[in-house]
């Protein structure tokens, strides 16, 4: 791709970023409980952290990390907290911003790839999350109180996903349970670029 094409999918890329910042949602009740801990970013506004997380991306080609772009390829850069799409003939890149988990401990890096794809996801916490948030529910129905957003991309690691979050100031920042969040409109568009198969590798 040509760095002229990559300028232009960049600056495509801010306005969408901005227009999201513009229009926050108001966040969901179950979103806002679930952990957000460990930000230094917690007091700043969701736009001054969006310009941060922006002005952090860096450059990544993706031939040091695949072999081929087969079913197209997703690249998720947990250091600047974004995520990088080709397309399979490599004329579509998208890069968006992302949540990523709130510690190491939480953080899983490797391959694994898409398994499944699910619009307006229901959500149940794992074994673990219940164990630590007894007092979170077993079930929520998909709609705004659900923290999987709009969109939800299954990883074949169990209890791993690529989704949406309805609660916009998660984006940018530590502050998942392990998953890859985006802004809706961005999983939402994510969702019909990739399919079941499509590569993935966190790093």
């Amino acid at each position: 791709m040509s760095d002229a094409r990559k300028m232009l999918d960049r600056r495509s890329f801010l306005g969408t970023a901005a227009f999201a910042g513009a229009s926050l949602a108001a966040p969901a009740v179950l979103a806002q409980a679930l952990p957000d801990t460990g930000l230094e970013q917690r007091e700043e506004s969701a736009n001054t952290n969006m310009r941060r997380n922006i002005s952090s991306f860096r450059e990544l080609d993706w031939k040091p990390y695949f072999s081929n772009t087969k079913n197209g390829i997703i690249l998720v850069d947990t250091i600047s907290r974004a995520l990088h799409f080709w397309s399979e003939d490599e004329s579509v890149y998208k890069l968006y911003p992302t949540s990523v988990p709130v510690s190491e401990e939480l953080t899983r890096r490797g391959r694994t790839e898409i398994i499944r794809k699910v619009k307006n996801p229901t959500w149940s916490p794992t074994p673990s999350m219940k164990q630590r948030n007894p007092e979170w529910p077993d079930f929520v129905e998909a709609g705004p109180d659900n923290p999987l957003g709009t969109r939800a991309l299954y990883l074949s690691w169990q209890y791993y996903r690529i989704h949406g979050t309805h609660d916009t100031r998660k984006i940018g920042r530590k502050s998942s349970n392990g998953c890859i969040g985006l802004f809706n409109q961005h999983v939402e568009e994510l969702f019909e670029l990739a399919q079941v198969g499509t590569q993935v590798v966190l790093i």
